[in-house]
């Protein structure tokens, strides 16, 4: 490089590094603010899901045969599957040692405990392409069988309302929601 190059090169070298130095602490502040704006709608979302609960809530772990939370003892749930970034598969028996329907099928991880029964989330696909699929039943422990409530396509959904024999759910698959309702 001749020196009327170099020259222009410092030149514009010591620009850049002033734009970068002055614009820096501005858009890490911008980059703080949107996460703590994040968090805070997290935190916001959490809050709000708690005032209305739908029912005694149960969330499995990954782990092997493991007791089932408010089944009085009487169902277990091992993980089957687990979708990256995504939900988890699992498979239910009963811990008595009768012989179920439950065997034959794998659940979603949201289980609903209601006075009727058990509501689960019955895959009907465990191909990732063709997630989400799945039914909404109910399992009833006593007479040991599983009634199909609903088909959903989404993994978004909970009860809405439970009028005597009449439940309400309500689901919302990324762009549009919607409400079904179903009689037990």
């Amino acid at each position: 490089m001749n020196k009327f190059q170099l020259f222009f090169h410092h030149v514009f070298r010591f620009i850049w590094n002033a734009i970068f130095i002055i614009s820096y602490p501005i858009l890490a502040s911008f980059g703080l603010i949107f996460i703590g704006v994040t968090y805070l709608f997290s935190k916001l979302s959490q809050l709000l899901t708690r005032i209305k609960p739908e029912g005694k809530r149960v969330v499995l772990k990954e782990s092997e045969w493991e007791d089932l939370p408010y089944s009085n003892e009487l169902l277990e749930a091992k993980l089957f599957k687990q979708i990256m970034f995504g939900p988890a598969g699992f498979k239910l028996r009963r811990k008595d040692g009768v012989p179920s329907v439950l065997t034959d099928h794998v659940f979603g991880n949201k289980v609903r405990i209601i006075e009727e029964g058990f509501i689960l989330e019955k895959w009907n696909t465990l191909d990732t392409k063709l997630m989400p699929d799945f039914d909404i039943c109910l399992y009833d422990p006593d007479l040991d069988t599983l009634k199909q409530l609903t088909h959903m396509k989404c993994f978004d959904w909970h009860i809405a309302d439970q009028k005597d024999n009449e439940l309400s759910f309500k689901w919302f698959d990324g762009t549009q929601g919607g409400e079904v309702k179903v009689t037990l």
